[in-house]
């Protein structure tokens, strides 16, 4: 069930008029812990927020989490206890529902949780978060590992960061193209047809074609339009739901000339860099493998990396397990893993693989940035250039006839 926020207002030992906010399933809920508090209430009741994609501050992004636990190791290796670093990084945040997290945290190991346990309780914290921190407490390196998780999750968001520069600009430039395009169907090649239909001669080809284009479009353009946008939203929530589909999806994905070259790199990468951060922190190999296995996004690599778990589970080595994934898994990384596992250092091997291939993917997405925007300002000339130049043909051969 859901945290909601609520607004409360009461009376304390003194009779005195307190306000305040507070997370909680209910409203029961909160008169409990303001009674546990010795607060009479007097008035409780949900605060109505803005939708989370009409507020970004009434959400908890990755960011975020990736901040406080920044924030958290560092407070940590500083020598400041739990609690009280709780309290500093509550105080230096802006957003009221991440003050509402760390404070129900703080309450919760206040009152004896541990702290992976009081986690747990929220949807911002994913089981890999849970269990790395379950791993440093019963370590007692809750520090060291909250500084190599901070480490991970910036690497693996600098990544995506990276990736999704590479399709911003093209799919801005093709949706700014696909929207001018409209207009002049929509508007500027009618007044133009009412024009060229004074004339009384033959239009060129290149002319007919875009006016009969504009007709069509104008007939049940918009509507086609609205059709393949239910198709693509629908479409999204049966991948969504559809194992098969999305293993299907996924692996002709890989497939793709330029593409599936950048994302293989993408998942090896964030693969790579997620077990070698598990590993680190103590956690045995098949456990970290069960654990990464929706790390990459991919539904491919999650059966690969179940497959390489249950293939170590029956004695074979990390390294021979790759060896059967040879599609997926580069020569590199199984010749890596292989002197890791010889060497003692397999957690230092995968974190050398990772940045690797985080520089690969850095670099293709830079080169790919360079070739891109030449190409799409080609695709835009011949696109709307082609669509003016079909306009005032028949213009220029009117003038030529007179």
């Amino acid at each position: 069930m859901p945290k909601h926020l609520f607004i409360w207002q009461g009376n304390d030992r003194q009779a005195e008029t307190i306000r305040g906010e507070m997370l909680a399933h209910s409203k029961a809920e909160v008169a409990q812990v303001l009674q546990q508090q010795r607060i009479r209430a007097t008035r409780i009741q949900r605060k109505v927020t803005a939708p989370s994609w009409l507020s970004p501050r009434s959400q908890v992004r990755k960011q975020d989490i990736t901040l406080i636990t920044r924030q958290l190791a560092t407070l940590l290796q500083s020598g400041v206890p739990l609690l009280q670093a709780f309290e500093i990084i509550a105080k230096g945040v802006r957003k009221p529902i991440l003050q509402h997290l760390i404070q129900d945290l703080r309450q919760r190991v206040e009152s004896g949780q541990a702290l992976h346990n009081a986690l747990r309780q929220h949807a911002a914290f994913d089981a890999l978060f849970c269990n790395l921190v379950a791993a440093g407490e019963m370590a007692g390196m809750l520090d060291t590992v909250l500084e190599r998780l901070a480490h991970h999750r910036e690497k693996s968001e600098a990544l995506q960061i990276a990736l999704r520069s590479a399709l911003v600009y093209p799919c801005s430039v093709l949706v700014i193209a696909l929207i001018v395009m409209a207009l002049l169907l929509s508007f500027v090649v009618p007044a133009f047809q009412n024009i060229f239909a004074s004339f009384g001669a033959e239009l060129p080809a290149l002319t007919r074609g875009v006016i009969a284009l504009s007709q069509a479009w104008q007939s049940g353009g918009w509507w086609t339009l609205a059709l393949f946008a239910a198709f693509g939203w629908g479409l999204h929530h049966f991948s969504q739901k559809n194992v098969r589909w999305q293993h299907w999806r996924d692996t002709h994905v890989l497939r793709l000339p330029v593409v599936g070259h950048l994302l293989r790199h993408a998942c090896i990468a964030r693969w790579t860099r997620t077990l070698a951060t598990l590993f680190a922190a103590g956690i045995t190999l098949t456990e970290a493998l069960e654990a990464i296995q929706g790390v990459t996004g991919n539904a491919r690599y999650a059966q690969a990396t179940h497959s390489l778990q249950t293939q170590l589970m029956r004695g074979r080595s990390l390294a021979q397990a790759l060896e059967t994934e040879e599609n997926l898994f580069t020569p590199m990384v199984i010749q890596m893993c292989a002197i890791g596992e010889e060497s003692g250092a397999l957690d230092h091997m995968l974190d050398k693989t990772a940045q690797h291939y985080e520089r690969e993917v850095e670099a293709t997405v830079a080169r790919m940035a360079t070739l891109l925007e030449p190409m799409m300002m080609v695709v835009l000339g011949l696109l709307i250039g082609g669509m003016v130049m079909a306009l005032y043909l028949p213009i220029f051969q009117l003038g030529q006839v007179v």
